[in-house]
């Protein structure tokens, strides 16, 4: 499948901004912008496995297209939503347990890169993944 394999943090666009709007403080928002994130994704139908490896934490999530999961940022920010395919875009709708808003998350695959946008509040970010 298209989103199968190993990405690894390319560079990021306006990302601490969006950690900002977030609520993340700004020593977290600096370690957070040099965390070398890795992705390995591995997709089978509607079904994905997911394992997150960074500087802070290792992190594996499977999840089915279309059904509610709970998820964890990595500044302990608890979500509840889910993925969905919209063409060759897989889209994440998420609520914060903490306050209700929503977080809106976008993967899609140009050429060789993995290209993860973010939508919080009006901020938009970005952070663009490496085959590798």
């Amino acid at each position: 499948m298209t989103f199968d394999g190993n990405w690894k943090i390319d560079r990021n666009d306006n990302y601490e901004k969006f950690m900002e709007q977030m609520g993340i403080n700004m020593v977290k928002r600096k370690l957070a912008a040099h965390d070398n994130l890795k992705i390995t994704i591995q997709q089978t139908g509607d079904k994905f496995h997911v394992k997150e490896s960074s500087s802070f934490r290792t992190l594996e999530i499977d999840f089915t297209l279309g059904v509610t999961f709970e998820y964890s940022l990595a500044d302990g920010t608890e979500l509840s939503g889910s993925w969905n395919m919209e063409g060759d875009m897989l889209k994440g709708i998420f609520n914060r347990k903490d306050n209700g808003k929503q977080l809106t998350t976008t993967r899609i695959v140009q050429g060789d890169e993995l290209i993860q946008s973010y939508n919080y509040e009006g901020v938009d970010a970005k952070r663009i993944f490496k085959r590798g």
